[in-house]
Protein backbone atom coordinates (compact mmCIF):
# COMPACT_ATOMS: atom_id res chain seq x y z
CA UNK A 1 0.00 0.00 0.00
CA UNK A 2 1.27 3.23 -1.13
CA UNK A 3 1.13 6.39 0.88
CA UNK A 4 -1.64 7.74 -1.29
CA UNK A 5 -3.66 4.92 -0.46
CA UNK A 6 -3.88 5.74 3.27
CA UNK A 7 -6.98 7.02 4.37
CA UNK A 8 -7.64 9.22 6.71
CA UNK A 9 -8.85 6.70 10.21
CA UNK A 10 -10.59 9.25 12.81
CA UNK A 11 -11.02 12.91 11.53
CA UNK A 12 -13.37 13.56 14.57
CA UNK A 13 -10.69 12.12 16.89
CA UNK A 14 -8.02 14.20 15.66
CA UNK A 15 -9.50 17.07 15.64
CA UNK A 16 -10.09 16.21 19.38
CA UNK A 17 -6.84 16.02 20.02
CA UNK A 18 -5.50 19.41 18.49
CA UNK A 19 -7.92 20.53 20.60
CA UNK A 20 -6.22 19.08 23.94
CA UNK A 21 -2.73 19.88 22.34
CA UNK A 22 -3.63 24.20 21.93
CA UNK A 23 -4.96 24.23 25.36
CA UNK A 24 -1.74 22.35 26.47
CA UNK A 25 0.49 24.61 24.13
CA UNK A 26 -1.51 27.90 25.67
CA UNK A 27 -1.10 27.10 29.21
CA UNK A 28 2.66 26.62 28.47
CA UNK A 29 3.33 29.41 26.91
CA UNK A 30 1.08 31.78 29.13
CA UNK A 31 2.80 30.01 31.94
CA UNK A 32 6.67 31.33 30.05
CA UNK A 33 4.94 34.66 29.30
CA UNK A 34 6.60 36.36 32.32
CA UNK A 35 9.74 34.25 31.78
CA UNK A 36 10.09 36.04 28.36
CA UNK A 37 9.20 39.14 29.52
CA UNK A 38 5.57 39.59 27.93
CA UNK A 39 6.82 39.37 24.86
CA UNK A 40 4.02 40.79 22.29
CA UNK A 41 5.56 38.26 19.74
CA UNK A 42 3.15 35.28 21.91
CA UNK A 43 0.00 37.08 21.18
CA UNK A 44 0.52 36.07 17.60
CA UNK A 45 1.62 32.29 18.51
CA UNK A 46 -1.40 32.07 20.64
CA UNK A 47 -4.36 32.61 18.14
CA UNK A 48 -2.21 31.14 15.28
CA UNK A 49 -2.56 27.62 17.36
CA UNK A 50 -6.52 28.03 17.50
CA UNK A 51 -6.48 28.66 13.64
CA UNK A 52 -4.25 25.43 13.40
CA UNK A 53 -6.46 23.40 15.10
CA UNK A 54 -9.70 24.78 13.21
CA UNK A 55 -7.80 24.08 10.02
CA UNK A 56 -8.41 20.34 10.78
CA UNK A 57 -11.81 21.28 9.28
CA UNK A 58 -10.34 21.16 5.40
CA UNK A 59 -9.84 17.71 6.07
CA UNK A 60 -13.39 16.64 5.81
CA UNK A 61 -14.54 19.20 3.47
CA UNK A 62 -16.42 17.53 0.04
CA UNK A 63 -14.94 20.46 -2.41
CA UNK A 64 -11.49 19.12 -1.60
CA UNK A 65 -10.77 15.76 -4.08
CA UNK A 66 -10.19 12.47 -2.10
CA UNK A 67 -6.49 12.33 -2.86
CA UNK A 68 -6.14 16.22 -1.48
CA UNK A 69 -7.75 15.27 1.93
CA UNK A 70 -5.15 12.39 2.11
CA UNK A 71 -2.41 14.52 1.12
CA UNK A 72 -3.59 17.44 3.99
CA UNK A 73 -4.24 14.82 6.96
CA UNK A 74 -0.94 13.26 6.52
CA UNK A 75 0.65 16.86 6.32
CA UNK A 76 -1.74 17.74 9.31
CA UNK A 77 -0.81 14.49 11.42
CA UNK A 78 3.05 15.30 10.99
CA UNK A 79 2.47 18.65 12.11
CA UNK A 80 0.70 17.52 14.85
CA UNK A 81 3.68 15.22 16.16
CA UNK A 82 5.84 18.66 15.82
CA UNK A 83 4.41 20.80 17.19
CA UNK A 84 4.20 18.41 20.03
CA UNK A 85 7.64 18.12 20.19
CA UNK A 86 8.25 21.38 20.12
CA UNK A 87 6.00 22.10 23.44
CA UNK A 88 8.20 19.24 25.54
CA UNK A 89 11.15 20.96 24.42
CA UNK A 90 9.89 24.04 25.51
CA UNK A 91 9.22 22.86 28.84
CA UNK A 92 12.54 21.61 28.55
CA UNK A 93 11.53 18.10 29.03
CA UNK A 94 9.53 18.78 32.28
CA UNK A 95 8.72 14.30 33.10
CA UNK A 96 5.26 15.81 34.30
CA UNK A 97 4.01 17.39 30.76
CA UNK A 98 6.51 15.08 28.85
CA UNK A 99 4.43 12.28 30.20
CA UNK A 100 0.95 13.78 29.81
CA UNK A 101 1.50 15.19 25.77
CA UNK A 102 3.33 11.57 25.31
CA UNK A 103 0.28 9.78 26.72
CA UNK A 104 -2.15 11.76 24.82
CA UNK A 105 -0.18 11.62 21.26
CA UNK A 106 0.66 7.77 22.17
CA UNK A 107 -3.28 7.18 22.35
CA UNK A 108 -4.23 8.76 19.40
CA UNK A 109 -2.09 6.83 17.48
CA UNK A 110 -3.03 3.73 18.95
CA UNK A 111 -6.71 4.05 19.76
CA UNK A 112 -7.17 4.74 15.73
CA UNK A 113 -4.57 1.91 14.66
CA UNK A 114 -3.33 4.50 12.21
CA UNK A 115 -0.94 3.08 9.47
CA UNK A 116 0.24 6.40 9.37
CA UNK A 117 1.71 5.84 13.09
CA UNK A 118 5.80 5.96 11.92
CA UNK A 119 5.03 9.50 10.25
CA UNK A 120 3.50 10.80 13.50
CA UNK A 121 6.30 9.54 15.90
CA UNK A 122 9.18 11.19 13.10
CA UNK A 123 7.17 14.08 13.54
CA UNK A 124 7.29 13.87 17.50
CA UNK A 125 10.90 12.91 17.50
CA UNK A 126 11.75 15.51 14.87
CA UNK A 127 9.81 18.55 16.85
CA UNK A 128 11.65 17.63 20.21
CA UNK A 129 14.97 17.89 18.12
CA UNK A 130 14.72 21.04 16.44
CA UNK A 131 13.02 22.82 19.56
CA UNK A 132 16.30 21.21 21.59
CA UNK A 133 18.10 23.08 18.75
CA UNK A 134 16.45 25.77 17.46
CA UNK A 135 14.87 26.89 20.19
CA UNK A 136 16.14 30.41 22.16
CA UNK A 137 15.06 29.51 25.54
CA UNK A 138 13.17 26.86 27.18
CA UNK A 139 10.92 27.51 30.28
CA UNK A 140 10.32 25.73 33.85
CA UNK A 141 6.58 24.79 33.92
CA UNK A 142 4.85 25.83 37.33
CA UNK A 143 3.08 23.58 39.27
CA UNK A 144 -0.48 25.18 38.02
CA UNK A 145 1.06 24.65 34.69
CA UNK A 146 2.07 21.22 35.35
CA UNK A 147 -1.89 20.54 36.63
CA UNK A 148 -3.48 21.70 33.90
CA UNK A 149 -1.32 20.07 31.14
CA UNK A 150 -1.88 16.61 33.23
CA UNK A 151 -5.55 17.58 33.87
CA UNK A 152 -5.76 18.37 30.42
CA UNK A 153 -4.07 14.93 29.07
CA UNK A 154 -6.18 13.04 31.17
CA UNK A 155 -8.98 14.02 30.55
CA UNK A 156 -8.32 13.58 26.51
CA UNK A 157 -7.18 10.18 27.02
CA UNK A 158 -10.15 9.45 29.17
CA UNK A 159 -12.53 10.85 26.48
CA UNK A 160 -10.23 8.80 24.15
CA UNK A 161 -10.75 5.22 26.05
CA UNK A 162 -14.70 6.14 26.25
CA UNK A 163 -14.76 6.37 22.87
CA UNK A 164 -12.72 2.78 22.21
CA UNK A 165 -14.99 1.30 24.50
CA UNK A 166 -18.52 2.45 22.86
CA UNK A 167 -17.05 1.50 19.62
CA UNK A 168 -16.15 -2.06 20.42
CA UNK A 169 -19.71 -2.12 22.08
CA UNK A 170 -20.80 -1.08 18.68
CA UNK A 171 -19.08 -3.57 17.07
CA UNK A 172 -19.59 -6.57 18.92
CA UNK A 173 -23.07 -5.94 18.09
CA UNK A 174 -22.86 -5.28 14.52
CA UNK A 175 -20.79 -8.79 14.74
CA UNK A 176 -23.28 -10.56 16.29
CA UNK A 177 -25.49 -9.06 13.71
CA UNK A 178 -24.48 -10.36 11.18
CA UNK A 179 -23.51 -13.45 12.42
CA UNK A 180 -27.43 -13.69 12.74
CA UNK A 181 -27.98 -12.41 9.08
CA UNK A 182 -25.22 -15.47 7.99
CA UNK A 183 -27.11 -17.91 9.67
CA UNK A 184 -30.20 -17.11 8.11
CA UNK A 185 -29.35 -16.57 4.90
CA UNK A 186 -27.16 -20.06 5.43
CA UNK A 187 -30.72 -21.76 5.92
CA UNK A 188 -32.44 -19.98 3.12
CA UNK A 189 -29.55 -20.89 0.74
CA UNK A 190 -29.76 -24.46 1.98
CA UNK A 191 -33.54 -24.22 0.93
CA UNK A 192 -33.31 -23.01 -2.16
CA UNK A 193 -30.15 -24.96 -3.73
CA UNK A 194 -32.48 -28.01 -2.94
CA UNK A 195 -34.55 -26.29 -6.38
CA UNK A 196 -31.41 -25.55 -8.50
CA UNK A 197 -28.70 -28.05 -9.99
CA UNK A 198 -25.25 -28.31 -7.94
CA UNK A 199 -23.36 -26.72 -11.09
CA UNK A 200 -26.25 -24.17 -10.72
CA UNK A 201 -25.78 -23.68 -7.30
CA UNK A 202 -21.99 -23.55 -7.22
CA UNK A 203 -21.88 -21.00 -9.59
CA UNK A 204 -24.22 -18.61 -8.00
CA UNK A 205 -22.48 -18.91 -4.13
CA UNK A 206 -18.95 -19.05 -5.70
CA UNK A 207 -20.42 -15.39 -6.65
CA UNK A 208 -20.07 -15.63 -10.72
CA UNK A 209 -22.21 -13.67 -13.20
CA UNK A 210 -24.60 -16.07 -13.99
CA UNK A 211 -26.27 -15.56 -17.26
CA UNK A 212 -27.05 -17.17 -20.70
CA UNK A 213 -24.49 -19.24 -22.74
CA UNK A 214 -23.65 -22.26 -23.76
CA UNK A 215 -20.87 -24.45 -24.72
CA UNK A 216 -19.93 -27.44 -27.10
CA UNK A 217 -18.38 -30.45 -24.71
CA UNK A 218 -18.14 -34.31 -25.40
CA UNK A 219 -20.52 -35.63 -22.21
CA UNK A 220 -22.07 -38.75 -21.44
CA UNK A 221 -25.92 -38.87 -20.41
CA UNK A 222 -28.10 -40.98 -18.78
CA UNK A 223 -31.93 -41.56 -18.41
CA UNK A 224 -33.51 -43.95 -16.14
CA UNK A 225 -37.57 -44.12 -15.96
CA UNK A 226 -39.33 -46.79 -13.68
CA UNK A 227 -41.59 -49.39 -16.09
CA UNK A 228 -45.07 -50.00 -14.36
CA UNK A 229 -44.97 -47.04 -12.31
CA UNK A 230 -47.65 -45.30 -14.05
CA UNK A 231 -50.36 -48.99 -13.10
CA UNK A 232 -48.85 -48.96 -9.57
CA UNK A 233 -49.98 -44.92 -8.74
CA UNK A 234 -53.43 -46.47 -9.84
CA UNK A 235 -52.91 -48.90 -6.74
CA UNK A 236 -51.51 -46.97 -4.51
CA UNK A 237 -52.76 -44.38 -2.17
CA UNK A 238 -51.33 -40.81 -2.27
CA UNK A 239 -49.21 -41.65 0.48
CA UNK A 240 -47.62 -44.98 -0.17
CA UNK A 241 -46.84 -43.72 -3.57
CA UNK A 242 -45.39 -40.71 -2.23
CA UNK A 243 -43.17 -42.18 0.26
CA UNK A 244 -42.08 -44.86 -2.51
CA UNK A 245 -41.44 -42.32 -5.08
CA UNK A 246 -39.28 -40.26 -2.52
CA UNK A 247 -37.31 -43.49 -1.15
CA UNK A 248 -36.26 -44.24 -5.11
CA UNK A 249 -35.20 -41.03 -5.77
CA UNK A 250 -33.73 -40.22 -2.69
CA UNK A 251 -31.68 -43.52 -3.27
CA UNK A 252 -30.76 -42.65 -7.05
CA UNK A 253 -29.52 -39.02 -6.03
CA UNK A 254 -27.59 -40.40 -3.47
CA UNK A 255 -25.89 -42.47 -5.83
CA UNK A 256 -25.37 -40.35 -8.96
CA UNK A 257 -23.87 -38.23 -6.62
CA UNK A 258 -21.24 -40.58 -5.19
CA UNK A 259 -19.95 -41.28 -8.71
CA UNK A 260 -19.54 -37.16 -9.63
CA UNK A 261 -22.51 -37.04 -12.08
CA UNK A 262 -24.38 -33.82 -12.36
CA UNK A 263 -28.37 -34.69 -11.55
CA UNK A 264 -29.98 -32.31 -14.13
CA UNK A 265 -33.70 -33.13 -13.59
CA UNK A 266 -36.25 -34.98 -12.02
CA UNK A 267 -39.83 -35.41 -14.02
CA UNK A 268 -41.97 -37.63 -12.22
CA UNK A 269 -39.92 -40.90 -11.88
CA UNK A 270 -37.64 -40.36 -14.68
CA UNK A 271 -34.18 -39.41 -13.99
CA UNK A 272 -31.59 -37.61 -16.18
CA UNK A 273 -27.79 -37.42 -15.12
CA UNK A 274 -24.93 -36.48 -17.30
CA UNK A 275 -21.21 -36.58 -16.63
CA UNK A 276 -18.32 -34.32 -17.86
CA UNK A 277 -19.48 -30.44 -16.75
CA UNK A 278 -19.18 -28.57 -14.85
CA UNK A 279 -15.85 -31.25 -13.74
CA UNK A 280 -14.41 -33.83 -16.13
CA UNK A 281 -12.09 -36.41 -15.37
CA UNK A 282 -11.95 -37.21 -19.02
CA UNK A 283 -14.33 -38.51 -21.27
CA UNK A 284 -13.21 -42.02 -20.96
CA UNK A 285 -13.43 -41.77 -17.41
CA UNK A 286 -16.97 -39.70 -17.24
CA UNK A 287 -17.89 -42.56 -19.36
CA UNK A 288 -17.03 -45.39 -16.92
CA UNK A 289 -18.46 -43.59 -14.20
CA UNK A 290 -21.57 -43.38 -15.82
CA UNK A 291 -22.11 -46.83 -16.40
CA UNK A 292 -20.71 -47.75 -13.11
CA UNK A 293 -23.41 -45.63 -11.70
CA UNK A 294 -26.23 -47.23 -13.03
CA UNK A 295 -24.98 -50.12 -12.40
CA UNK A 296 -24.91 -48.97 -8.56
CA UNK A 297 -28.51 -48.25 -9.26
CA UNK A 298 -29.34 -51.59 -10.74
CA UNK A 299 -28.38 -53.39 -7.63
CA UNK A 300 -30.29 -50.71 -5.56
CA UNK A 301 -33.44 -51.03 -7.42
CA UNK A 302 -33.17 -54.67 -6.84
CA UNK A 303 -32.79 -54.14 -2.93
CA UNK A 304 -36.02 -51.76 -3.43
CA UNK A 305 -37.61 -54.01 -5.06
CA UNK A 306 -37.49 -56.58 -2.22
CA UNK A 307 -38.43 -54.22 0.26
CA UNK A 308 -41.03 -52.95 -1.48
CA UNK A 309 -42.82 -56.91 -1.79
CA UNK A 310 -41.96 -56.99 1.93
CA UNK A 311 -44.12 -54.39 2.15
CA UNK A 312 -46.89 -55.96 0.35
CA UNK A 313 -46.66 -54.31 -3.34
CA UNK A 314 -47.17 -57.38 -5.55
CA UNK A 315 -45.51 -56.14 -8.54
CA UNK A 316 -42.86 -53.36 -7.87
CA UNK A 317 -41.93 -51.13 -10.65
CA UNK A 318 -38.49 -52.59 -12.76
CA UNK A 319 -35.65 -49.67 -13.42
CA UNK A 320 -34.68 -49.14 -17.61
CA UNK A 321 -31.80 -47.18 -18.41
CA UNK A 322 -30.27 -45.50 -21.02
CA UNK A 323 -26.67 -43.66 -21.67
CA UNK A 324 -25.22 -42.46 -24.77
CA UNK A 325 -22.22 -40.39 -25.05
CA UNK A 326 -21.02 -37.57 -27.38
CA UNK A 327 -21.26 -33.76 -28.02
CA UNK A 328 -23.74 -31.43 -26.41
CA UNK A 329 -24.45 -28.06 -26.03
CA UNK A 330 -24.19 -27.21 -22.17
CA UNK A 331 -25.11 -24.31 -20.40
CA UNK A 332 -27.24 -21.81 -19.14
CA UNK A 333 -30.91 -21.68 -21.08
CA UNK A 334 -33.35 -19.28 -20.79
CA UNK A 335 -34.00 -15.41 -20.17
CA UNK A 336 -31.88 -13.45 -18.03
CA UNK A 337 -35.14 -13.36 -15.43
CA UNK A 338 -35.36 -17.21 -15.76
CA UNK A 339 -32.28 -19.84 -15.69
CA UNK A 340 -31.80 -23.48 -16.36
CA UNK A 341 -28.56 -25.17 -16.23
CA UNK A 342 -28.97 -28.28 -18.49
CA UNK A 343 -27.91 -29.45 -21.78
CA UNK A 344 -29.15 -30.01 -25.58
CA UNK A 345 -28.50 -32.38 -28.72
CA UNK A 346 -28.87 -35.15 -30.29
CA UNK A 347 -27.06 -37.34 -27.76
CA UNK A 348 -29.45 -36.72 -25.44
CA UNK A 349 -32.27 -37.37 -27.34
CA UNK A 350 -30.45 -40.82 -28.24
CA UNK A 351 -30.04 -41.36 -24.47
CA UNK A 352 -33.17 -41.02 -23.65
CA UNK A 353 -34.62 -43.03 -26.98
CA UNK A 354 -32.55 -45.75 -25.22
CA UNK A 355 -33.80 -46.04 -22.07
CA UNK A 356 -37.29 -46.39 -23.60
CA UNK A 357 -35.98 -49.02 -25.81
CA UNK A 358 -34.99 -50.53 -22.60
CA UNK A 359 -35.62 -53.40 -21.07
CA UNK A 360 -36.91 -54.06 -17.41
CA UNK A 361 -33.89 -54.25 -15.43
CA UNK A 362 -31.92 -52.91 -18.87
CA UNK A 363 -28.98 -50.87 -19.23
CA UNK A 364 -29.15 -50.20 -22.83
CA UNK A 365 -25.89 -48.02 -24.54
CA UNK A 366 -25.09 -46.89 -27.93
CA UNK A 367 -22.08 -47.50 -29.59
CA UNK A 368 -20.13 -43.97 -29.09
CA UNK A 369 -20.67 -45.69 -25.37
CA UNK A 370 -19.48 -48.64 -25.89
CA UNK A 371 -16.08 -47.81 -27.77
CA UNK A 372 -15.04 -46.25 -24.34
CA UNK A 373 -16.18 -48.63 -21.89
CA UNK A 374 -15.29 -51.40 -23.56
CA UNK A 375 -12.24 -52.66 -22.15
CA UNK A 376 -13.84 -51.92 -18.36
CA UNK A 377 -17.12 -52.64 -19.10
CA UNK A 378 -18.57 -56.38 -20.10
CA UNK A 379 -21.78 -55.72 -22.38
CA UNK A 380 -24.09 -57.80 -25.05
CA UNK A 381 -24.21 -56.43 -28.50
CA UNK A 382 -27.76 -56.71 -29.51
CA UNK A 383 -27.21 -55.21 -32.58
CA UNK A 384 -29.06 -52.40 -34.19
CA UNK A 385 -32.79 -51.40 -33.54
CA UNK A 386 -34.69 -48.74 -35.08
CA UNK A 387 -35.23 -45.23 -32.79
CA UNK A 388 -37.55 -42.54 -32.96
CA UNK A 389 -36.53 -39.53 -34.62
CA UNK A 390 -33.55 -40.76 -36.17
CA UNK A 391 -33.41 -42.00 -39.62
CA UNK A 392 -30.73 -44.86 -39.63
CA UNK A 393 -30.51 -47.88 -37.34
CA UNK A 394 -28.65 -47.80 -33.62
CA UNK A 395 -26.05 -50.13 -32.78
CA UNK A 396 -26.56 -50.86 -29.11
CA UNK A 397 -25.52 -52.57 -26.18
CA UNK A 398 -26.73 -53.99 -22.85
CA UNK A 399 -24.49 -53.76 -20.17
CA UNK A 400 -23.75 -56.73 -17.96
CA UNK A 401 -21.23 -55.69 -15.23
CA UNK A 402 -17.78 -54.25 -14.51
CA UNK A 403 -14.87 -56.84 -15.72
CA UNK A 404 -13.26 -56.24 -12.63
CA UNK A 405 -16.32 -56.91 -10.48
CA UNK A 406 -16.72 -59.99 -13.29
CA UNK A 407 -13.26 -61.39 -12.08
CA UNK A 408 -14.25 -61.00 -8.51
CA UNK A 409 -17.04 -62.96 -8.94
CA UNK A 410 -15.48 -65.78 -10.39
CA UNK A 411 -12.88 -66.25 -8.32
CA UNK A 412 -15.42 -66.23 -5.29
CA UNK A 413 -17.03 -69.13 -7.41
CA UNK A 414 -14.02 -70.89 -7.77
CA UNK A 415 -13.04 -70.91 -4.41
CA UNK A 416 -16.20 -71.90 -3.33
CA UNK A 417 -16.07 -75.05 -5.57
CA UNK A 418 -12.11 -75.95 -4.68
CA UNK A 419 -13.80 -75.88 -0.96
CA UNK A 420 -17.16 -77.92 -1.96
CA UNK A 421 -14.28 -80.44 -3.91
CA UNK A 422 -12.36 -80.37 -0.79
CA UNK A 423 -15.30 -81.40 1.26
CA UNK A 424 -16.16 -84.43 -0.99
CA UNK A 425 -12.98 -85.97 -1.01
CA UNK A 426 -12.28 -86.35 3.02
CA UNK A 427 -14.49 -88.67 4.03
CA UNK A 428 -13.59 -91.23 1.02
CA UNK A 429 -9.91 -90.53 2.20
CA UNK A 430 -11.23 -91.55 5.67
Amino acid sequence: MTWKAFIYPSPKLQELYRLALCICGVTILLGAWQDIGYHSGLLAVLPALFIYQFASYLTTQSTLSTLNRQRLSLAMEFSDGVITGLLVALAAFDPIITLALGAAFLVTIVGAMKATAPLDLFGLFLGALLGLWLLPFSVVASTPVQLLVTCTGFAYCLFNVNMARQTHFMLAEQHESVLRQNDWLTLRTFHLSKYLSPALRKAILTGKDVKTGTQEKTLTVFFSDMEGFTKLAEELNPEQLTALLNTYLTEMSEIAFRFGGTLDKVIGDSIMVFFGDPESRGVRSDAVSCVSMALAMQQAMQELQSRWRAEGIANPPALRMGINSGVCKVGNFGTENRLDYTLLGRTVNLASRLESAAASNEILISKDTYVLIADAVDCIDKGQISVMGFAAPVNVFSVTDLHKNIAIKQAIEDRALTQSAHTRVLPEEI
